[in-house]
């Protein structure tokens, strides 16, 4: 009967690992896809914000 109890218990080990598998990385897939898109969004600001950026690139590509 002790055998039945372990098998019981080790299987319900491997069966709760794909909830928790799933309870770990959907939220950090959605952190980082916010994350991405804040930082997108940034880098977008940043680059409107800073003057002379296009000149530099026209500097950069006539020599």
């Amino acid at each position: 009967m002790k055998k039945l109890h372990f098998i019981v218990i080790i299987a319900g080990i491997f069966l709760l690992q794909a909830c928790v598998h799933k309870l770990v990385t959907v939220p950090v897939k959605v952190a980082y896809k916010t994350t991405k898109g804040v930082v997108k969004g940034t880098v977008a600001v940043t680059k409107a914000i800073i003057p002379g950026d296009s000149d530099d690139e026209d500097q950069n590509s006539k020599k």
